[in-house]
């Protein structure tokens, strides 16, 4: 009985990440490669005995698909971005990085991040007005009137504005069309576009593994080893862009809610592998609107993200913490996590030498 509580928590963690996964391939992400991704988390999770699992995450996703000029550029900000975390994670760094950058600017950061989530969602309505629309009503009906449970609002959403748009007869799924649905390798590029891109990444990386994580964590009645999942979230990504993949990331997770939660992490990560490698992501795509998750963004973004970390933001009662969290929550919407971070540690700077502003 218990098995079958571990599969269903599993099962719905995976109906979470499947939109979520169409996200990654409207930006040219492939869903064969990603599935490496997940290989390596499942084993991961395994051998370190972890209760937090990875999996799509919107945030990167929509990070990396909106930086990278080009698809290589995308991939190699994932890859750079990968190496980077899982170098952190071995030396022990992450905890003494938002140390330094303190609650208040790491959780700024986190609100812009929101912010931008916002941002491209209502981007998506101006692209298909129709299916952006019902897909925002949807989401906000349910996620207000269900109990608050981003599943429910992300699986009803994208189903009723999928059938709105086949109703409406509209044509489904053309820019869904698989990249690269093959293994192949794919060799990172370096510039300063994809550097920035890379830092930016590192940054909201940071902040959700110590957020998501911890949450997870507590939720399986445990502490999480930030390190070790840093570690393989960081190998996860640079493995999977290296063949063309999507970044998978930590997430806050159902399966740690079940009997058994490394079981049920290990399960979902196993199903969605397969789900990927034999190819079924891009043809669920044939019959879901690339603007079908802009309900789910727009809720994630600006009702579950912004508000909390922006609570926690203005909370500091430091010399200038008000203006820190502010302009880091409006950097990182306008440019990105990595400016937005520098922007607050600047000014956190000038504060503690007394300069002000």
């Amino acid at each position: 009985m218990e098995f079958i509580q571990d599969l269903l928590a599993a099962i719905g963690v995976v109906l979470n990440g499947i939109p979520q996964g169409l996200l990654a391939i409207s930006f040219g992400f492939a869903s064969v490669p990603t599935a490496l991704g997940f290989i390596i988390g499942a084993v991961a999770c395994l051998a370190f005995g972890s209760v937090v699992p990875i999996s799509f995450q919107a945030e990167t996703i929509t990070l990396a698909g909106t930086m990278g000029k080009n698809m290589r550029e995308r991939l190699s900000m994932v890859f750079y971005a990968g190496v980077a975390m899982a170098v952190l994670g071995v030396c022990g760094l992450l905890n003494a990085i938002t140390a330094f950058a303190g609650d208040v600017i790491v959780n700024a950061m986190m609100a812009g991040v929101g912010i931008m989530l916002a941002k491209v969602s209502l981007g998506m309505v101006k692209e298909n007005r129709l299916v952006g629309i019902v897909s925002l009503a949807s989401a906000a009906i349910v996620y207000f009137f269900l109990g608050q449970n981003l599943v429910y609002t992300i699986v009803i959403s994208l189903v009723v504005s999928s059938v709105a748009a086949k109703v409406a007869g509209q044509e489904i799924g053309g820019a869904l069309t698989e990249q690269m649905g093959k293994l192949k390798l794919q060799p990172p590029t370096f510039n300063l576009r994809v550097l920035r891109g890379a830092l930016a990444l590192c940054c909201l990386t940071i902040g959700g593994n110590i957020a998501f994580g911890s949450i997870t964590g507590g939720m399986a009645g445990t502490n999480a080893n930030i390190d070790h999942l840093t570690v393989y979230s960081g190998l996860a990504d640079a493995v999977s862009a290296l063949f063309g993949g999507g970044p998978v990331e930590t997430i806050i997770s159902a399966t740690a809610s079940a009997p058994h939660p490394m079981l049920a992490g290990v399960l979902m990560m196993a199903i969605m592998a397969a789900i990927l490698f034999v190819g079924l992501l891009p043809k669920i795509g044939k019959y879901v609107p690339n603007q079908s998750i802009a309900g789910f963004l727009f809720i994630l973004g600006a009702v579950v993200t912004v508000p909390g970390n922006a609570a926690a933001a203005f909370a500091g009662s430091g010399a200038g913490d008000n203006i820190i969290g502010g302009v880091t929550m409006v950097v990182t919407a306008a440019v990105d996590p990595f400016v937005g971070m520098l922007a607050g540690l600047v000014l956190k700077l000038l504060f503690s030498v007394g300069i002000g502003i």
